[in-house]
């Protein structure tokens, strides 16, 4: 996979929905909804940039490709789980798509676990 590119997508992605945010849902949503909303943006952006350093932690030898791939695969996965639950939430108002987030959050945990492991593992040899 070209995470590079998948973390441009992510980060030109997370700029439209903030701006989308700031300029067309400022008067449309309530102050609780707003915040969901920017705090489903703000770690949209962290994560979208993590995953942009993936490929050059593979390109360093630091991780393996394989473990770049898992890395790469488990950021996308809490971006679409975590930030997109909480875009849906904050825009419907349903509330029982915050089931969704926690498991967007577990990927995201997931993620830096596994580049963690597999940094410390990589630094033995």
């Amino acid at each position: 996979m070209n995470w590079t590119a998948v973390a441009a997508i992510m980060l030109a992605l997370a700029v439209s929905i903030g701006a989308f945010g700031a300029h067309g849902l400022q008067s449309r949503l309530d102050t609780y909804s707003l915040g969901v909303y920017e705090k489903g943006v703000i770690y949209h952006f962290f994560h979208a940039l993590g995953m942009l350093a993936v490929p050059l932690l593979v390109r360093a030898g630091l991780i393996s490709e394989s473990a770049g791939n898992w890395t790469g695969w488990l950021l996308l996965a809490g971006i679409v789980l975590f930030s997109g639950s909480l875009y849906v939430l904050a825009i419907t108002g349903v509330r029982t798509l915050g089931a969704v987030t926690p498991f967007g959050g577990a990927s995201f945990i997931a993620a830096w676990v596994t580049l963690a492991v597999c940094a410390l593992r990589s630094s033995g040899r």
